[in-house]
């Protein structure tokens, strides 16, 4: 059975950085594409960062420039660094895995960013 485990989240205030974590049951290179999205209240989830098995990146608008994507094949993880972070970036993080036609979730990590 295929797991995504997250970890990292937490509180920060404005302009601070975390780093999310998330670690998978099997080998990562099972993966096509890797990534994370994002869910505040009230909102539809969306995509903030994919990497595929080749390394390429696609990141929403919204965090070009702050946030990076990155994945360990040897750790078997997928990592997001955060920088300069903003209010709006307070949501619960979910970290995504495509294996195939199959799509597997984490069970989210909680980001909040203080004023």
């Amino acid at each position: 059975q295929v797991q995504l485990v997250e970890s990292g989240g937490g509180l920060v205030q404005t302009g601070g950085s975390l780093r999310l974590s998330c670690a998978t049951s099997g080998s990562i290179r099972s993966f096509h594409t890797m990534g994370w999205y994002r869910q505040a209240p009230g909102k539809q989830r969306e995509l903030v960062a994919q990497i595929t098995s080749g390394g390429s990146t696609h990141y929403a608008d919204s965090v070009k420039g702050r946030f990076t994507i990155s994945r360990d094949n040897a750790k078997n993880t997928v990592l997001l660094q955060m920088n300069s972070l903003k209010p709006e970036d307070t949501a619960v993080y979910y970290c995504n895995g495509r294996i195939l036609i199959n799509t597997y979730w984490g069970q989210g990590t909680q980001v909040t960013v203080s004023s």
